[in-house]
């Protein structure tokens, strides 16, 4: 008799897991495309600034005038970006998402694509001081090797960032609004189930 009971319970168990298996793999999924993403973003960023700072020194080292200065500030500024590149792929490769909820998953890349949309409002504040420095660069007799090659070298990484920035928030928006629309909600008689769609 007890095997009796023993059964249905069984069965009950496992469509229970089954159905919280269901309703998290998509997240876990979502979340991990969406990191891989992220991370060939701050590969592309860190290969960028790689470049940078091998060529900046270099220029640094070998030209004069704004030249000079320009090389010198690109290679100084990418110095950052490289830093921001490497903690970011190194976060998102300590991070464990087996303690994270799918509302957890949601609002980290919801709050990725908030501080990419303020770094974009940046790289234009980025941009204008670089245009204000080559302006200034044009009233000063004795620092106008320096202010003009620094404004060109912010115009050029701020414009730089603000396109990466602008593509990177497009397809991380993108991945995150067609996974929302592929899930489904729906009610039935015995408990609640979240589909996912391909």
């Amino acid at each position: 008799m007890f095997q009796l009971f023993k059964l249905p319970f069984v069965v009950l168990m496992l469509c229970v897991i089954s159905l919280t298996l269901d309703a998290q793999n998509p997240y876990y999924e979502f979340f991990e495309e969406s990191q891989n993403i992220t991370n060939i973003g701050m590969y592309v960023l860190g290969s960028w600034a790689f470049a940078n700072i091998t060529l900046g020194v270099n220029g640094w080292m070998h030209s004069s005038g704004d030249q000079k200065y320009f090389h010198q500030m690109n290679a100084m500024w990418n110095g950052v970006n490289l830093a921001i590149a490497t903690w970011s792929i190194a976060g998102s490769y300590a991070r464990d998402i087996a303690g994270m909820d799918a509302q957890d998953m949601l609002s980290h890349v919801t709050g990725l694509e908030n501080l990419l949309l303020i770094n974009a409002g940046l790289d234009l504040v980025y941009i204008a001081g670089g245009f204000v420095l080559r302006h200034q660069s044009k009233k000063s007799e004795k620092r106008a090797d320096m202010l003009k090659g620094y404004g060109n070298s912010v115009i050029l990484q701020g414009g730089f960032l603000l396109v990466f920035d602008l593509i990177l928030y497009g397809v991380i928006n993108s991945h995150k609004l067609n996974f929302l629309n592929n899930l489904e909600l729906s009610v039935g008689p015995t408990m609640g189930q979240l589909t996912f769609n391909f």
